[in-house]
């Protein structure tokens, strides 16, 4: 299984970014996708997540009416549209993949990608 993260970089606040995430040997439509990020010296925290077809979505409360996560199953391909980008958005961001059910628990999740790091300069 891997998981390819791709789409991060350096931005201005206010800015935008797209996230991708393609997912290579796991059924994709059986795994809820997720988006999480961890800042230098904090704990991974949850971002967003996006049921196996789609039809629901969980953000962080940090992140909600800014961010916007998306799948398209015919690509193995999960999206994070980061809008108004603020300077503590910055962080490595991780997708990840997992079928429990608990999209917001990291430890529920199987696989990880390698991360793509976001900053946000002010």
């Amino acid at each position: 299984v891997q998981l390819q993260a791709s789409g991060g970089g350096l931005v201005q606040a206010g800015g935008s970014l797209r996230l991708s995430c393609a997912a290579s040997g796991l059924a994709f439509t059986k795994y809820i996708m997720g988006w999480f990020r961890q800042a230098p010296g904090e704990e991974r925290e949850f971002v967003a997540a996006i049921s196996w077809m789609g039809g629901n979505t969980y953000y962080a409360d940090s992140v909600k009416g800014r961010f916007t996560i998306s799948r398209d199953n015919a690509k193995n391909t999960v999206y994070l549209q980061m809008n108004s980008l603020k300077p503590e958005d910055t962080a490595v961001y991780y997708c990840g993949a997992e079928r429990a059910a608990s999209p917001k628990d990291p430890d529920e999740y199987d696989y990880w990608g390698q991360g793509t790091q976001v900053t946000v300069s002010s």
